[in-house]
């Protein structure tokens, strides 16, 4: 699989994704809770992809390290409220948010990698947004919802910039 055509998947996946928790409500259920360790997950099995596609760097391994950390991380904060799932999921934001600017910043020579610089740099700000938050009346899931919209959108756009392989 291509660059390119792994970033049209992390869109397909991050806009159902997103429009699935949208719809399961504010509050953590089965349906919200299955979302939420998944979300994670999918993008460990993502850089995975991308490790055998374009060659093994010791940034993807971080980023699959701190992504199955945070699936595990998230199925023990489901059973404390959503302050804590936005507290995982704002630490993960940060550090795979650092990772993905790396990456990026690494790539720039493959072209179109200027959508994955600033979605970096943005999730490392939404992170700290969200644990900044932590301490707000009546948290939701549903923000989420945009972090990872805006997220795969960023991936497409990337993947219609990145040059043909």
């Amino acid at each position: 699989m291509t660059l390119r055509q792994l970033y049209f998947v992390r869109f397909g996946f991050a806009l159902a994704w997103a429009a699935l928790l949208f719809g399961t409500g504010a509050d953590l259920n089965p349906v919200s809770i299955a979302l939420l360790v998944s979300y994670p997950l999918f993008d460990v099995a993502a850089a995975i992809v991308d490790l055998r596609a374009n060659g093994p760097t010791p940034t993807l391994w971080a980023n699959v390290a701190v992504s199955t950390l945070t699936a595990a991380g998230l199925a023990v904060a489901v059973t404390s409220g959503i302050p804590a799932v936005l507290g995982v999921w704002g630490a993960w934001a940060v550090a795979a948010g650092a990772i993905q600017l790396v990456v990026a910043l690494g790539r720039r020579a493959l072209g179109g990698q200027w959508p994955m610089i600033i979605s970096g740099g943005q999730s490392v700000l939404v992170g700290i947004t969200f644990l900044l938050q932590l301490g707000a009346e009546n948290p939701t899931l549903v923000t989420l919802s945009g972090y990872a919209l805006l997220g795969g959108v960023y991936f497409l756009i990337s993947a219609f910039r990145l040059r043909k392989s």
